[in-house]
């Protein structure tokens, strides 16, 4: 019983910190849901274009540059990584995860580039968490309340935008392309904007983790897309993924349950390590579990295969 009373206690005292960490996460993990649900484009951007906004953000900041204006030059950077990663595939026939894995490899050295170091600290710079006039900056209440108002406005524009005609031009080249172009939608277009969107988010969750956290880092999205996925099943298992909104909402879902789990866990006594490892196999699992399903089939069509 003291065991369960310290896990409780150790948990609710982190919770503030692991909310406030995965309302900046849930934009990754949405920027692996655009491409992946709603555009059949299997990307790995993420992973570098998260650390890519981070490293903007972070030289801008130290820079003496405007918070929010070092998250919409992340935001751009970003969108052009996923603009190049569509690109290659469809100018030169490579597959989306070739392609993701390229402009992943790609931006490590671009990110090096723009630091000139593998790591900065940008402790002391004004961040946009700063702005909650009834927060203390830096403590998890601002940075609860600013990402949290971030994520509702993000999520109302794509549930307007993807109700648009332009929003279902996007849905339906992800759904069928032949029959998109057939209907005389641009593919191309499409497909690059919509994951150069995705990325987009990515980078601007990067550049808010480096205000939230006060340092950027070449190697910050290690184990980032791995982390995002398995975020993206569970708010799926959860939320659902039939409509527009269910889709949209997944992600945020997802991330907020996800990393309250992994703060359980850690309260709970499971080394650090080990959460890479029960992370790979959960997301493992949640990938099979339909095939496995349907492996089984109905028990009188398992018995007319066997006579």
């Amino acid at each position: 019983m003291g065991f369960i009373q310290d896990v409780l206690s150790s948990f609710v005292a982190i919770m503030p910190v692991t909310l406030a960490q995965s309302l900046i996460l849930a934009f990754v993990v949405l920027g692996i849901m655009i491409p992946f649900r709603m555009l059949n484009f299997p990307d790995l951007t993420s992973e570098g274009a998260f650390p890519l906004g981070g490293c903007a953000c972070g030289v801008l900041l130290a820079a003496g540059v405007s918070p929010l204006t070092c998250i919409v030059v992340a935001f751009g950077a970003g969108f052009a990584a996923g603009c190049c990663t569509a690109f290659i595939h469809l100018r030169f026939r490579i597959h989306t995860l070739l392609a993701g894995i390229l402009m992943m490899t790609m931006l490590y050295s671009i990110n090096l580039r723009i630091m000139g170091k593998s790591n900065l600290s940008v402790f002391g710079s004004p961040t946009v968490f700063d702005w909650v006039p009834f927060a203390r900056p830096g403590f998890p209440a601002s940075k609860i309340v600013v990402a949290g108002l971030l994520a509702l406005v993000v999520f109302a524009a794509l549930y307007m935008f993807f109700r648009t005609e332009k929003g279902t031009a996007v849905r339906a080249v992800g759904a069928n392309p032949d029959m998109a172009e057939a209907q005389g939608i641009n593919v191309w277009a499409a497909t690059i904007g919509g994951v150069g969107l995705a990325s987009a988010f990515s980078a601007s969750s990067g550049a808010l983790m480096v205000q939230s956290q006060g340092f950027a880092d070449v190697n910050m999205g290690l184990g980032i897309l791995i982390n995002g996925l398995a975020a993206l099943m569970i708010g799926e298992a959860v939320v659902g993924k039939q409509t527009v909104w269910r889709q949209l909402l997944a992600p945020f879902a997802g991330a907020i349950i996800y990393y309250q789990l992994v703060s359980f866990c850690l309260a709970a006594g499971m080394p650090p390590p080990d959460l890479k490892l029960a992370t790979g196999l959960f997301v493992l699992a949640m990938l099979a579990l339909p095939s496995l399903k349907r492996s089984r089939g109905p028990a009188p069509a398992r018995e007319a295969i066997r006579e």
